[in-house]
């Protein structure tokens, strides 16, 4: 077993999205919301931020895939697609990190095509460090080093996703 050290506690990790959803609860005043997760990784943050949600938010899920072990192919496939219609919705592109941008901006244009009312983005984690796309991310919970992270959704080789704090692998 790798050695995890500890990034973000739990502690620290509750509050940050408490501040979030009341972030994105304000900008929508009472209009409709739609998250949008990335699979498989936003879940357990997804589902905190519908938590703290004080109105009732829609669901969605998608899968894509960049990655093969560590390293991003920079090809994008989805998986799996959205299932309900999003068409002049707010709809909110939830994701556990975002590191080159590839991914995400693949997403945002598709989505873009089911004509939404908006789209915007919410990241538990940024790399800005890897960026190798711009990318304007609406809500941001931490931006981090370009540090092998797992814990709260994220994964190294499908372990570690339950930790309830964000740890790195030396």
């Amino acid at each position: 077993m790798n050695e995890i050290n500890v990034l973000i506690n739990k502690a620290k990790l509750e509050k940050r999205i408490e501040e979030l959803a009341k972030q994105i609860e304000k900008d929508y005043k009472d209009e409709e919301i739609v998250f949008v997760g990335i699979l498989k990784g936003s879940v357990i943050f997804m589902s905190e931020l519908a938590k703290n949600m004080k109105r009732s938010v829609e669901m969605d899920f998608m899968d894509v895939s960049s990655y093969h072990g560590t390293e991003s192919t920079g090809n994008v496939i989805i998986n799996k697609d959205i299932r309900n219609s999003i068409e002049g919705k707010n709809v909110i592109i939830v994701e556990d990190i975002i590191d080159t941008g590839r991914t995400l901006t693949y997403v945002l244009e598709h989505l873009k095509q089911k004509n939404p009312k908006s789209v915007k983005i919410v990241t538990m984690l940024s790399k800005p460090s890897r960026r190798v796309l711009e990318l304007n991310v609406d809500y941001i919970g931490f931006s981090i080093e370009d540090k092998f992270v797992v814990g709260y959704g994220l994964d190294y080789n499908e372990k570690y996703r339950n930790l309830p704090y964000i740890g790195y692998i030396e």
